[in-house]
C-alpha cells in the first residue's frame, strides 16, 4: 500500500452514528420541551403548591373565599392580579386586602398608610371560621370549607376608632337584606351579620331593616367625588386633597365573598363598589395573598425574565438557539484526523528533514551525504572496497574524466560538500553531487 493510500485511509469516517439525523433532531426537540415546560411550571409558582386551601382570600375557593370575586372581574374586563409578593403591595391600582382574624394590626396600617398617595384600597373584614370539609361531606371539593362559627377580627393598631359587631338582622320571616344607592339584594346568612361603627365612617352599603352599615369609607382630607355620590344618607367627605386615595372597608364579607356572589344582585353590585372605589384606576384590581400566608420571595428565574435582566436573558437564548442550529447542520459521524507523521518512504524522508532543519543543524549532514554518495559509486562501478577513501573518489574521477571527458571531479565537489556551512551553498553543493552521480549511472 502507497503513503497516499494510507493517508486517504486516514482520513475516512469514523464508527457510523447509530441515530438518524431525524432522531436526533426528535429527542432535541424533545428535550427543549420538556425544560421550558419545567421552567414555565417554575416561574408561574406552581412547584409551591396551590392557593386553594380553605381560607378567606382570592385563591379560597370555599365558603369564605373570593376566587369567585376575582373571576368575575376577569370575565368583566378587569385586569386582576393575586399577589404573593409583597412589592405588589405599592402597585398602582385598586389593592384588595382580606386579612385573617389574626393579622397584625400595625402591619396593616403601615401598608394601607403607605399607599394613600399610590392608589385606593379595599379592606374586606373577616367574619366566618371556616374548617375544611370532610371526606365524609357529600360532594365535597378540594378547598370546600364548613362553616364553624364567627368571629370579628382583633386588629389593634388598625382603624382602632372603628368598631366591629356580629348580630342578628332579620323582621319576622323575612331574610337580611341589603342597599346600596339604588340597589339592594340579600344576604345569605342573617342570622349572623357584622357590621361597623365609626364618627369617620361614611355609609355606601347599610342593613334594610336597622340600617347598620356593612360597608363604607373613611372620611379624611381626601377628596372623593364617586364615593360621595354613592353615600348614603346625604353624608359625604369634607376633605379636599385630590391626591389621596381612600380606604374603603366592607365590614360584611358575604358581600363579596363566594357565599354571597351566588347571588345575582350581590355580583353586579360587587363590580360596582370596585368601580367606584377603584376611581381612574378601574381596570386594574390586586387581591393581596401574603396575608394570608401566601407570601413567596422572587426567584432567580422570575428575574431573569424582568427587565434589566431580560436583555441578558434573550441574547443567551438566541446564543442557544445558534449554536443547536449549527450543531444540527453538521451532524454526522466525525472525520478522523490524519495523523501528524504519516506513514511511508518519501513522508519519513521529509519529517526527518524538516525536523534537521528546524535544530539548525543541517551541516552535520552534508560530510554523511558525500561519503553515502561515493559507496554508492563505488559499487556502481564496481571498485575495490579495501581502498582508502582518496584513492576511491580518484578512482570516480578517473571513470567520469574518461566517460565524460569534462573536467568536473567527484572529489571537488565531495570537499566544496563537506566544507559548506550555510544551507545555501550546502544545498547547491549536493545537487551537484547528485548530478555527477545519475551522470556516472547513465
Amino acid at each position: 500500500m502507497s503513503s497516499d493510500d494510507l493517508t486517504s485511509a486516514s482520513m475516512t469516517a469514523g464508527p457510523a452514528n447509530p441515530f438518524s439525523p431525524r432522531a436526533a433532531l426528535a429527542l432535541v426537540l424533545f428535550g427543549a420541551a420538556a425544560f421550558t415546560v419545567l421552567l414555565w411550571t417554575i416561574g408561574a409558582g406552581m412547584a409551591t403548591g396551590t392557593t386553594n386551601d380553605g381560607g378567606g382570600h382570592a385563591g379560597g375557593k370555599g365558603l369564605n373565599g373570593y376566587a369567585a370575586l376575582a373571576d368575575y372581574l376577569e370575565r368583566r374586563g378587569f385586569t386582576v392580579r393575586r399577589s404573593r409578593s409583597a412589592g405588589a403591595l405599592a402597585a398602582p391600582g385598586l389593592l384588595v386586602l382580606t386579612p385573617p382574624h389574626g393579622a397584625d394590626g400595625e402591619e396593616l396600617e403601615r401598608i394601607v398608610a403607605d399607599r394613600r398617595h399610590i392608589g385606593p384600597t379595599l379592606v374586606v373584614t373577616p367574619k366566618w371560621i371556616g374548617v375544611p370539609a370532610g371526606a365524609g361531606a357529600p360532594g365535597a371539593k378540594r378547598g370546600w370549607v364548613q362553616l364553624a362559627g364567627t368571629a370579628t377580627p382583633r386588629w389593634e393598631g388598625f382603624l382602632d376608632f372603628l368598631s366591629a359587631g356580629i348580630a342578628p338582622m332579620r323582621a319576622g320571616r323575612n331574610a337580611a337584606l341589603w342597599v346600596a344607592d339604588g340597589a339592594q339584594g340579600r344576604l345569605p346568612a342573617g342570622d349572623a351579620v357584622q357590621s361597623g361603627t365609626g364618627a369617620d365612617l361614611v355609609p355606601l352599603v347599610e342593613g334594610r331593616q336597622d340600617g347598620r352599615v356593612l360597608a363604607g369609607y373613611i372620611a379624611d382630607d381626601g377628596y372623593y367625588p364617586a364615593l360621595d355620590a354613592m353615600a348614603l344618607n346625604g353624608s359625604e367627605s369634607e376633605g379636599e386633597d385630590d391626591e389621596l386615595y381612600p380606604l374603603v372597608v366592607v365590614f360584611e364579607p358575604d358581600l363579596l365573598d363566594n357565599y354571597g356572589m351566588a347571588s345575582q344582585a350581590n355580583a353586579r353590585f360587587a363590580e360596582r363598589l370596585v368601580r367606584v372605589a377603584a376611581g381612574d384606576s378601574a381596570d386594574a384590581v390586586t387581591f393581596d395573598l401574603t396575608l394570608n400566608g401566601h407570601a413567596r420571595s422572587a426567584n432567580l428565574l422570575t428575574l431573569a425574565f424582568t427587565p434589566p435582566f431580560l436583555a441578558a436573558t434573550l441574547c443567551l437564548l438566541l446564543a442557544a438557539l445558534a449554536v443547536g442550529w449549527r450543531a444540527f447542520l453538521r451532524f454526522g459521524p466525525p472525520r478522523t484526523a490524519a495523523r501528524a507523521i504519516a506513514f511511508g518512504k518519501r513522508a519519513l524522508v521529509g519529517n526527518a528533514a524538516g525536523l534537521i532543519r528546524r535544530s539548525g543543524r543541517l551541516h552535520l549532514v552534508a560530510g554523511p551525504y558525500a561519503t553515502a554518495t561515493r559507496e554508492r559509486l563505488a559499487r556502481a562501478l564496481a571498485l575495490s572496497r579495501q581502498a582508502d577513501a582518496s584513492a576511491t573518489e580518484a578512482a570516480i574521477d578517473r571513470s567520469l574524466a574518461s566517460r565524460t571527458g569534462t573536467q568536473a571531479s567527484f572529489s571537488t565537489i565531495a570537499s566544496s560538500l563537506r566544507s559548506a556551512r550555510r544551507p545555501h551553498d550546502i544545498l547547491k553543493a549536493a545537487q551537484d553531487l547528485h548530478a555527477l552521480e545519475r551522470t556516472l549511472q547513465a
